[in-house]
Order: structure tokens, then sequence, then C-alpha cells
């Protein structure tokens, strides 16, 4: 019997039209992923459907892509860090513990900012309120739908103390969705109107700085030194 390599030599040897038929027939012998279960589709329909979106929907499908990343390729990297069950409705995506006798750690995961398929730029946005360098990217951190609280609050904004780990994936700058900038939501600029509330539009160093960091253990030790001070903006 031909050994795998030996397989998959032979599949890599056959035209494309041929290694979709053995593709296929392999796919029908594996159990389906449960989100075609749920959806009651297959992953080319899923796929498809996604071609289809407009801008709006792809955006948000590309946020829930960078959870995933997070999830799967950068918290397992985290030596120590456990996700644990959160919320449907809470206003952060990650609860992280680590070492016991430590306070869980909530991390909310944005987008960096795209304009026509390319990085948006912080001096691109707010332009008569704020002088951000060019070089710098701009996040948009706020909720996807809004609405009004019964204090007749806007509830599209994030507001101060509902998480502690700001993450932007870069994926927009350098392709790799794993690629991410941290801070400390405290730091965050606050909105001009409402201080309790998170500005909708966040500057991001482009490069290792005082305020952002590629360093997901830095951006622990500045939460833990519970250091008062704002990002640049």
């Amino acid at each position: 019997m031909p050994s795998t390599e030996e397989c998959i030599a032979l599949v890599l040897a056959l035209p494309e039209d041929e290694r979709v038929k053995v593709i296929q027939a392999l796919q029908a012998t594996l159990p389906r992923h449960p989100v075609e279960v749920r959806l009651k589709t297959d992953t080319k329909t899923l796929l498809e459907a996604i071609a289809r979106a407009n801008p709006f929907t792809i955006r948000g499908i590309e946020g829930i892509i960078a959870e995933a990343v997070f999830a799967l390729d950068v918290l397992p990297r985290l030596g120590g860090w456990r996700e644990n069950p959160r919320a449907n409705d809470a206003p952060f995506d990650f609860l992280l513990t680590r070492d016991a006798g430590k306070a869980a750690v909530r991390l909310q995961v944005k987008m960096q900012r795209r304009r026509n398929n390319a990085p948006l730029m912080a001096g691109e946005v707010l332009k008569t309120k704020r002088k951000w360098p060019r070089s710098s990217f701009v996040a948009e951190v706020q909720r996807t739908r809004g609405g009004k609280a019964a204090s007749g609050k806007a509830t599209r904004p994030y507001r101060f103390g509902e998480f502690d780990v700001l993450a932007i994936s870069l994926g927009a700058s350098t392709g790799y969705w794993g690629d991410f900038a941290f801070t400390v939501a405290r730091w965050l600029l606050p909105d001009d109107k409402d201080p309790g509330a998170i500005l909708k539009y966040q500057p991001v160093d482009a490069e290792e700085s005082d305020d952002w960091t590629r360093s997901f253990d830095r951006v622990i030790e500045w939460l833990d030194s519970a250091r008062a001070k704002t990002i640049r903006g």
C-alpha cells in the first residue's frame, strides 16, 4: 500500500480538475464543520455568500476572523493564559485568566480600518479636530450597532471600564491577521463630548512605542502597573 507521502505526491501530479474530484471525494468522507450543520449548507456555499456580501458585512466578517485568529494562533503562544466563558452580550471578546490569584483580563479585538482596500491612516480622520501623524494607523473602536440607553446616551460607543486591553489586528498593513498592536483600555482617548465614553477613532502607532506594543506580555505589565496616562492624540 502506498505511503501517505506517496499518495499526496500522486494527487499533486494530477491535473487540476482531477485534484478537485479527489478533494470532493475526501470531503464527502469527513465530518462536516459544526457551522455547516448549523446553517444547513456547505463550505463552498458559505464562501460564495461571503463573496456576494456588501462592504459593511465584509467588515464585520473580517472582525470575526481577527477574533478567530487571536483564539487559534495567538492565544496558544501566550504561555499560561486561558480563555474563559463570557456572556454573549459582554462588551469584550475574550476573558483571559493566568496564574491563580491574578485578576482576569477582558480583551477587546478590533480591526485596523481600511479605505478602498488600503490602510486608513490617522491623518485622514477627524481632520478638523485632531492633528494625528499620517504615519499612524487608525482603528474604529465602537460597537457595530447603535441604540439609546434609558439614560438617553448612545449605546454604540464603548465606555471606560468595559474592557481592560484593546487589541488591534494589523492585517490590513501586514497581510497577517495575527499581527496585533495592544494598549491599555483606560489609556484610550475619551470622546470630546462624553469623557466617560471612548473616542470612536483611535490612532495606532505603526511602530513599538510607549502607547502601543506588539507584545502581550508588555501590555499586561502596563495594565498591572495601574499607571495613569492617555495615548498621544
